[in-house]
This record gives structure tokens, C-alpha cells and sequence, in this order.
């Protein structure tokens, strides 16, 4: 998962049809992490960043905090600060208000998928910032789209990558991040993102199967917006939760797994399970302390500087070409 919920991704019904049959016909059997956000899901996953055992929100928050100075300067001067999956921007208020404070921020450029969501972040940020360029962008961040006319004074671009969404990708998928988000930071700029790190399996499988359940209901929910919103026959109850740390793959594996025989009908197709059989839902892949910028070397960027915490659970990482 990564640490701040999008809202809906309303990519359209036909469309998350059509991604939930071919992945429901593939083998193994698996289903978009991307849809897990519709509102009940986002709700959810807010209840998950407040969780005892789901560190890595409050972990880079302590490192943002914790390091806003040095971040504010390798950020630089006359920076357009050009989030992924704004959200709500909640956590890049740490960034914005230690830019915003020293008057170094030429603009900042929230991308998200909701546009309603989007624009009354925006304007909540206005509010907040007065005199910041807020310029949101409607858009899938991974899928090509136009940044808007950035001020005049702006001297470089900085892509911000939060949350460890990073993890979310397999190592191929992140290398292709980092090409396209290079292009977007353009000559002279930079990326800065999170990105959670290997440690003890226990402690990892504890923040994705949380002893309260809630991400156990949030893995489910994916099978309730099913019944929702295709009129689906999936029954909760015949379906479990499991998180599972995939060591040859560096990675932790939310699956739903079936407790019965059963066939799930989803619209006019029909699914058979057997039990035990189960549903690939998400990867998060986790980082050793070079990991990533191993990655990203392959991308034509160097890691210039890394943030940590002191128990080193997390980095907080800028990479420039």
C-alpha cells in the first residue's frame, strides 16, 4: 500500500470491468490494486495510516519534519514542486509551509486523478499559502500528460513521490517511472520521493494484516465494490485476508484467498475457485539501503542525498539525472 489514499480513481465502468475480467482470468488469479480506492476503501485505508502497526506514514512524516531544512535547500530556489497522487496534500503541507516560509516555492503542481477532489484541495491550499501558484492537473501519473505554464521565475522542477507508492511497482515498472518522471523534472531537476526499506518480516506482515483488522476489511472492500458496482455475488464471508512477505521477490503480497469451492459470477462471466485459492491484489516491494538507486541508475539518475529515521525504516530519497 502506500501511505496517503487517492480517492476514486474513476477510470470508468467499462474499463474497471474489463481490468477485473482479464485479471480474474489470468493465472494466478489477481485484481488491480488501483481499484481499491472508491470511497469506502479510502476511508479504510485513513483508518490503516492511523494503526499502531502501520508505521511508514508516520515515519516519513517524522523525517519530513525532522529534515525540512535540508530539504527545503536541496529542493532549491524558484522550485516547481510537482506532486504524484496529490491526494490531499496533507503531507506535503510539511514541505510546502518550510518552502512557502522561506519564499523559495515558484509553484506548486498537484496531480491526481479526482478532479473535484483535486480542485478543492487546491483551493484549500490557496487559502493556506497566499501568493503560492497552486496549479492543479486532472491526470493519471502514469500515463503521459501536459504540465501547465509554470511562472516565469521558476528555475527547476522537482517530481514528488511520496508514501512509498514507489513499492507498489515491480523493479522493471519503477525503472520506467524514473525515465518518465525524469522527462517531466527536465535538465536540472530532480525527483524526491519515500521509499520503505527491508526489515524484519514480522514487522512488515504485521502493517499489512493489522491485528484490529482494518486492513483485512480493506482488502475485502475490493470484493464489495464488486458486488456494488457490477452486481457481483461475492460473499465476504467465504473470502480471507492474507499479507505475506515473498522473500526472493523483496516484497510484501496482499492476496484474498478462497475458503470454500465457490464461483464468483461478475457481471454476465463466471469465476471458479478452489479453496485456498487466492486473488493477487497488491505488491509492495521493499528496499535495501541501495535498492532503489540501483533502479534508478538504470534510469540515467544518481542518488544525490538520502533522509532516514533512526531506526532506518524508511528513506526519504532525491535522485537527479
Amino acid at each position: 500500500m502506500p501511505d496517503s489514499a487517492t480517492p476514486p480513481a474513476d477510470a470508468g465502468a467499462s474499463s474497471f470491468l474489463a481490468d477485473v475480467v482479464r485479471g480474474l482470468s489470468s493465472r494466478p488469479r489477481t485484481l488491480p490494486a488501483k481499484y481499491f480506492y472508491d470511497e469506502r476503501g479510502s476511508e479504510l485505508f485513513d483508518e490503516i495510516t492511523r494503526l499502531d502497526a502501520y508505521y511508514p506514514t508516520r515515519t516519513e512524516r517524522d523525517i519530513l519534519e525532522t529534515h525540512a531544512d535540508d530539504l527545503v535547500d536541496a529542493i532549491g530556489k524558484n522550485s516547481a514542486l510537482v506532486e504524484y497522487g496529490s491526494g490531499s496534500s496533507e503531507k506535503t503541507r510539511i514541505l510546502l509551509s518550510a518552502l512557502h516560509a522561506r519564499r523559495t516555492l515558484a509553484a506548486y503542481v498537484p496531480i491526481d486523478i479526482s478532479e473535484d477532489y483535486l480542485l478543492a484541495t487546491a483551493e484549500r491550499l490557496r487559502a493556506a499559502y497566499p501568493g503560492l501558484p497552486v496549479l492543479p492537473v486532472a491526470a493519471d501519473y502514469t500515463r503521459p500528460f501536459r504540465l501547465p505554464a509554470l511562472p516565469p521565475e521558476t528555475a527547476r522542477r522537482v517530481v514528488f513521490f511520496p508514501g512509498s507508492t514507489i513499492g507498489n511497482f515491480t523493479p522493471d515498472e519503477a525503472e520506467e517511472f524514473f525515465r518518465h518522471a525524469k522527462d517531466v523534472a527536465g535538465r536540472g531537476g530532480a525527483i524526491l520521493l519515500g521509499v520503505d526499506q527491508k526489515k524484519d518480516p514480522a514487522v512488515l506482515e504485521a502493517a499489512y494484516d493489522d491485528p484490529e483488522g482494518v486492513t483485512a476489511a480493506f482488502n475485502l472492500n475490493l470484493l464489495q465494490r464488486l458486488n456494488r458496482e457490477f452486481g457481483a455475488d461475492a460473499d465476504p464471508d467465504a473470502w480471507a485476508h492474507e499479507a505475506r512477505w515473498n522473500e526472493a521477490e523483496g516484497r510484501i503480497e496482499m492476496h484474498l484467498r478462497s475458503t470454500r469451492d465457490q464461483t464468483l459470477h461478475v457481471g454476465d462471466r463466471a469465476f471458479s475457485f478452489r479453496d485456498g485459492e487466492t486473488i493477487h491484489t497488491e505488491n509492495s516491494y521493499k528496499y535495501g539501503p541501495d535498492g532503489l538507486a540501483a533502479v534508478a541508475a538504470r534510469a540515467g539518475l544518481r542518488r544525490d542525498s538520502r533522509w532516514t529515521d533512526p531506526r532506518g525504516w524508511f528513506a526519504v530519497e532525491l535522485y537527479t539525472p
